[in-house]
């Protein structure tokens, strides 16, 4: 006995086809119902913001008077959260998701935490190292270190596969 999904993807695309504005939106309005039932479940009071921007749907948990979204809010539940949301995005539209979620500010928190690195690599070059190399992160936090590495008057290339990808740093 075989069983029909709950979704009928009608536009299937590959990873390299762009998304449209219509399906990061439909992306978005999935990934918010998901969090919210979540959010539901654990009790914690947050208000949805959605967007899209650069080709991504964006997601943010933000906190209203009084509400307890600081629960979350650690990078790496963050993280842990962005993903089971993204599982849920592809399971309900059948396409792969590249969604970014933030829980009550945390991107910023990391994109400082990442500045801070990008700084101490580029100490250790300025020490005389030929290259700095960063330990492993996700694909949206290596595209912050370049962008953070370029703004710095530095060049940056990504290494590796799956889990061990991670940033080097050298000289212009």
């Amino acid at each position: 006995m075989t069983s029909t999904p709950e979704y009928a993807p009608t536009d299937v695309r590959t990873e390299r086809e762009p998304a449209t504005v219509e399906q990061l939106e439909q992306e978005g309005d999935i990934a918010a119902d998901f969090l919210e039932g979540l959010l539901d479940i654990a009790d914690i009071d947050g208000d949805l913001d959605l967007d899209v921007k650069g080709g991504r749907a964006y997601v943010s948990v933000e906190a209203p008077e009084g509400g307890s979204v600081s629960l979350i809010a650690d990078p790496d539940t963050v993280q842990a959260l962005q993903e089971l949301t993204r599982i849920a995005v592809q399971n309900g539209t059948g396409r792969f998701s590249r969604l970014i979620l933030d829980v009550g500010g945390s991107r910023d928190t990391r994109q400082q935490q990442l500045a801070t690195l990008v700084d101490r690599a580029i100490d250790r070059l300025e020490g005389g190292a030929s290259q700095a190399s960063l330990p492993a992160m996700s694909s949206y936090e290596r595209k912050l270190v370049h962008d953070i590495v370029s703004d710095r008057g530095f060049v940056s290339e990504s290494y590796g596969e799956g889990a061990d990808r991670h940033t080097v740093i050298r000289r212009a």
